[in-house]
């Protein structure tokens, strides 16, 4: 049984990946209704183990809190994803972000964004990015919503082996959302950052089902990219097919 949902969970994301692989990979979150409390947040978690003649644990958690000041919208972004077997750690990582979004009247906004990431096993000790920019919401319906920003920032790479690494980026994302019913919705969202040394392409497929007024369940897609990592890197692209309890607030 397990087999058979891991099966379906991976067909899931490959076709929901597959209707956007023409663009290229962030996370430009949609403007908050006019309904929006002040304060909201939400929690995800997603969590298998396995025993016996394989021996094996995944952790995904995440978290995100947003509140409103007038025509801004602040948001903190947690995330954290561990995976290991027979006692080895095969996947570490670790993301903390904050972010900024100020409305014009109209379709206009701008927005600024700081994210601090680590990842054992991408070849950097740590990284620094600081981005701002240009937005517009090209769609905002009961059922659709894409926003479309781009601007220029700064990136720390901070190497295990030698000196840090100070980067201009050139950086460009989507968000879509389409909710095709009042129970369950798609996301996309995707971004490019471009520097001297490398492009990093990110994408999040999501399909959230509602369980009830707190509860939903999403099945998840995500790719990352880096067009030329450290050399000890094991590999350039990374992918999380993931089954996850969603609890907003």
């Amino acid at each position: 049984m397990p087999q058979a949902l891991s099966r379906y969970l991976a067909l899931v994301g490959c076709a929901l990946w597959a209707s956007h692989a023409a663009a290229s990979p962030f996370y430009a979150p949609p403007p908050p209704k006019e309904d929006t409390p002040l304060f909201s947040g939400d929690a995800e978690l997603g969590f298998t183990r396995l025993s016996g003649n394989t021996d094996s644990q995944t952790l995904i958690g995440k978290t995100r809190l947003t509140w409103l000041t007038g025509p801004l919208t602040h948001s903190l972004r947690g995330e954290v994803r561990n995976v290991s077997k027979d006692g080895v750690t095969s996947a570490e990582q670790y993301v903390l972000a904050g972010r900024e979004r100020y409305d014009f009247s109209g379709p206009h906004y701008l927005f600024g964004f700081a994210r601090w990431e680590k990842d054992r096993f991408a070849g950097y000790d740590q990284q620094l990015s600081v981005i701002g920019g240009y937005g517009r919401q090209l769609l905002k319906n009961k059922r659709h919503t894409l926003s479309l920003e781009a601007g220029p920032g700064y990136r720390n790479d901070r190497l295990r082996e030698t000196d840090h690494q100070q980067l201009a980026v050139a950086y460009t994302a989507l968000d879509y959302r389409y909710r095709f019913s009042d129970y369950a919705d798609i996301t996309q969202e995707m971004s490019v950052e471009y520097t001297d040394a490398n492009t990093t392409g990110r994408s999040l497929t999501a399909l959230t089902a509602r369980l009830n007024a707190r509860l939903s369940l999403r099945l998840s897609y995500e790719v990352k990219h880096n067009s030329q990592p450290p050399e000890d890197a094991s590999e350039r692209t990374d992918t999380t097919t993931s089954a996850s309890l969603l609890y907003s607030w």
